[in-house]
């Protein structure tokens, strides 16, 4: 059984497309779980069928602690079951859901596999990460360097966008750190569980589309604060002391050289880097 997990913040429009790129005669065993995040959107209720579950999460929860409620609901139903995490301003290209049985049942190794992520205009978005600890470099691939006959490459993370999780892998339900409301809470995940032995992979073989921003682009302001305040955690958790306050100096002047030009992406990341401190100090 594959479950698709979306979480979902006024974007039930989205989410019909996401759900729209399903082939009707679709012979994979599958179901759709919504975590609502905003629960006044009361359109979202109309995409409830026997193939679509919705959770209330009664308030917006953030991204991480939303995915945990649907994980931990879906590791109750079913522990040997693949999750597929999926943004809902992403759909899925052709054939793409009826791929990965075959590619877990051929690799079951696999514990976290993203897959290859294209912008609307077909350029690819993500295509595995890479992780530099010595200068706390977190960078997104956006070229495919895999070889089409190659079911998947070992990669440092995943994108949170499109990610599957093979749950038969975890003796008990994965979790994404609660202390990240929103960005980088994928990275993070794949480094807690890769330092626990678990794999982390990414393959050419099945592909989703993305509208980069869609949501979180409409609040300039939170999307910097929340950004800014997860990099840093994550700055603190996997570099060095020194990497960390390099990278919070350079967020400083960056956020005040942009208050005459950006003011609400300067105000939300000064927000975010004092967000952080108040935590540390």
């Amino acid at each position: 059984m594959i479950y698709l997990l979306a979480i979902n913040y006024y974007s039930s429009q989205l989410i019909a497309k996401l759900i729209n790129s399903i082939s009707p005669n679709q012979v994979v065993e599958y179901q759709i779980i919504i975590v609502n995040n905003s629960p006044d959107e009361q359109s979202i209720q109309d995409l409830k069928t026997d193939k679509v579950v919705i959770l209330e999460s009664g308030e917006n929860l953030g991204f991480g602690k939303a995915c945990n409620l649907g994980l931990n609901w879906i590791y109750q139903q079913n522990q040997k079951a693949i999750v597929w995490l999926i943004n809902p301003d992403a759909y899925l290209l052709p054939e793409a859901l009826e791929k990965v049985p075959a590619l877990f049942q051929n690799h079951p190794e696999l514990s976290i596999l993203g897959t290859i992520i294209y912008t609307t205009t077909g350029e690819i978005w993500f295509a595995g990460g890479e992780f530099i600890p010595k200068n706390g470099a977190i960078i997104p691939k956006t070229i495919d360097n895999q070889n089409s006959n190659i079911p998947y490459l070992k990669t440092d993370w995943v994108s949170g966008c499109s990610l599957l999780i093979n749950l038969q892998k975890f003796p008990v339900c994965p979790q994404f750190d609660p202390e990240y409301f929103l960005y980088y809470e994928d990275f993070d995940f794949c480094q807690r569980y890769a330092k626990q032995g678990h794999l982390i992979a990414i393959t050419n073989q099945i592909g989703v589309v993305h509208q980069p921003s869609a949501i979180t682009g409409k609040n300039a302001f939170l999307k910097f604060q929340h950004s800014t305040y997860s990099y840093l955690l994550t700055m603190e958790k996997y570099t060095s002391k020194i990497v960390l306050l390099l990278r919070l100096v350079r967020l400083l002047l960056n956020a005040i050289y942009l208050i005459p030009l950006k003011p609400k992406v300067a105000l939300g990341k000064l927000v975010g880097i004092s967000l952080y401190l108040r935590r540390v100090f």
